[in-house]
């Protein structure tokens, strides 16, 4: 089965770290391009990091830059995003994203078509 599992989210105190992750089944991420997104209710769905292929160049967004980490370990089929100082406005449901081999990072959520469940990041005191 093609697929993304998203990983690794959890309650965490503001100033705090997590480590999220991104498992590919059915298909070898070493040729994608994987977004990370965040999403919270009434709001459209925001990118925050993506990693190209190939080289892996990383992209932020302005609000996550410094603070998020995005990496690729091909050999594990494995995509991550360190989040460190994190804020409760970074509160949201995370996903991972793939718009189809070849393509490169895009920050529109509406190009990409394959989609994790998501895992919830709560920052809270």
């Amino acid at each position: 089965q093609v697929q993304l599992v998203e990983s690794g989210g959890g309650l965490v105190q503001p100033g705090g770290s997590l480590r999220l992750s991104c498992a590919a089944s059915g298909f070898t991420l070493d040729s994608y391009a994987i977004g990370w997104f965040r999403q919270v209710p009434g709001k459209e769905r925001e990118r925050v990091a993506c990693i190209s292929s190939g080289v892996g160049t990383a992209h932020y967004s302005d609000s996550v830059k410094g603070r998020f980490a995005i990496s690729r370990d091909n050999a594990k089929n494995m995509v991550y995003l360190g989040l460190k100082s994190l804020k409760p406005e970074d509160t949201a449901v995370y996903y991972c994203a793939t718009r189809g081999s070849g393509y490169g990072c895009n920050v529109s959520h509406n190009v990409y078509d394959m989609w994790g469940q998501g895992t919830q990041v709560t920052v809270s005191s």
